[in-house]
Parts: C-alpha cells; structure tokens; sequence
C-alpha cells in the first residue's frame, strides 16, 4: 500500500513545477485578453477610392456664408422665428471627422460604395437630419462662418444645396475684431478678414443661385430682405420673423454664434459704420468697392 505522506509530497512537488514553469513562460493573449490601443491605420496607397455620393436624408440644406462678425446671427434668429424654417446654433459640421483605425477598414467601406469623405458627409446629412427632424419644421438652416472657407465641399455634399451670401463692409468686420479682441494682432485680423472675404467673392462668383444680402440692408430694412430670402426658400414670409425675441433660440455663448448684448436684446439695432479712417489693404479694397461699399 503506498504511503499516504509520499504521495502528498508528490503532488506538492508537480504543483510547484507547475507553478514555476508558468512563472518564466511568456506571458500568452487569451481570448478574453485586453488588446492594446490601435493607432490608427494610414490609408495605403491602394485605397485611393473615390465614392460615388450616397443619397441625403436632407436634399436641399441651406447654408448662409459670410465672415465672422457679419451678422450672421441676426440673419439665424430672424430665419429661426418663421413657422417653416430651422435655424439651429452654429453647428460646425466640417469639425467632424471619420478616422479609419483599421488598414481593412477602407477595404471594408469601399465594398459597401464608401469612402473616408462620403462617411463623413453622410454623418453631416444625418445630423442636419436629426435637427430638422426634432423642429417639426421643413427646412434646415446652417450659419456656421468658418462653412465659408469650405463651401465648395458643402456644395460637393449637397449639390442641390441653397446658399445666402451675407456680405459686410471690410472695414467695419476689422474694426469690431479689433475691439473685441485683447491685445490685437492688426496684421493678423486683416489676413482674417481677408482669408474670408476672398471666399465669400469667389462663392458669389461661383453660386449662380446663390442669394446675396448685406448686413447693412438687412439691419436697415429687415422687412425687405427678409421678404426677399422667403421668396429664394419658396416659404411665405411671417411678420413674426422680425420680433424673434418673442421666441427661444437657444443659448446664446462663445463658438456657437454672436453672444452680445445687442443680440440679446431681442431686436434688430440699426448696423456700426464701417471707420471712414481705416485704410484697407488694396486687395481687401478692391473687394469692398465690388459688393458696393465705398473704400479709400
């Protein structure tokens, strides 16, 4: 009969083994192992796809196009006042990014007719779709300035696209940007200003339908022209659009549009002249004299 004690003393003697050949093994991914962060995948050179549009939840978006510190709020809360039209917050779609993590990612979404740039115009339609959805209305408005600087991408997205061009003086945009901004960088506020009006004229040269406005009319007679942006959106014009501080548009803060007290007075204030003393740059002149403002 074998002895109760050796084979105790056995078992401790494989357990040990066991236990010391598992301490100097390399460690091994079980199924239920943590994977370790992917950096995301550069595209190789093959997967230069280029996808057909896809179809839009949202035919026809419209974008209003102009410079920061155009208006261009004003123009949202009197548009967001009608019955018909959804005019949100700045929503700063080009912002939104697809990222590929995978290097059979775009292999994947190039058998389904997809590509990096139509992922992300889809994740745009489908967001403008989700607002205009939520607002009960018909149309969906997005003033976002910066769109200006990436317009021929919106027009890329939605062909059928609508665009009102607002336009300001120059020279009253510098000088509400210098005043507003602690220790200026004068150089750098009119290489701004003139980074966005050289979009603005090539957008309006470019966008035969496009509708083209100045915050200067709209600001002195905001009947008219907003008459005249209904009839471009095929809506009836409501005489409530001018008293849209009756109605609620959201908060108004910093990277989602104007916040000042002007604009939370809830009425339209006749617009600042542009300083007849600042000198504008000739280029930025030049534009200034083609949308009818006098410059230098």
């Amino acid at each position: 009969m074998r002895d109760p004690r050796m084979s105790a003393i056995s078992k401790g003697l494989k357990r040990r083994g066991r236990l010391v050949a598992e301490a100097v093994r390399p460690p091994r991914r079980g199924l239920d192992a943590v994977p370790s962060p992917r950096t995301p995948a550069k595209a190789p050179e093959e997967w230069k796809y280029v996808a057909p549009s896809a179809p839009r939840l949202v035919d026809s978006p419209v974008f209003v196009l102009s410079s920061v510190r155009s208006g261009s709020t004003l123009l949202r809360v009197l548009l967001n006042s009608h019955s018909q039209i959804r005019a949100p917050h700045e929503m700063h779609l080009r912002t939104l990014h697809v990222t590929m993590s995978r290097d059979f990612t775009a292999a994947a979404m190039q058998a389904l007719e997809l590509d990096k740039v139509e992922l992300e115009h889809t994740l745009w339609d489908r967001l403008l779709h989700l607002e205009l959805s939520r607002s009960g209305k018909q149309i969906i408005v997005d003033k976002t300035p910066p769109n200006t600087l990436v317009w021929p991408r919106l027009h890329r997205c939605w062909p059928s696209a609508r665009f009102i061009v607002l336009l300001r003086h120059p020279a009253a945009v510098i000088s509400f940007l210098t005043n507003r901004r602690a220790n200026p960088d004068h150089e750098a506020i009119r290489r701004e200003v003139l980074h966005y009006s050289e979009k603005l004229e090539e957008a309006r040269q470019s966008l035969d339908t496009a509708h083209v406005i100045t915050y200067e009319e709209l600001t002195a007679d905001p009947e008219r022209i907003t008459r005249g942006v209904c009839d471009y959106l095929g809506v009836p014009w409501e005489s409530t659009m001018l008293d849209y501080g009756s109605r609620d548009h959201g908060t108004f803060r910093p990277q989602l549009g104007d916040w000042s007290k002007t604009i939370k007075s809830g009425r339209v204030q006749p617009a600042r002249s542009a300083d007849p003393g600042l000198e504008l740059p000739p280029r930025l002149a030049e534009l200034a004299r083609a949308w009818g403002y006098p410059a230098g």
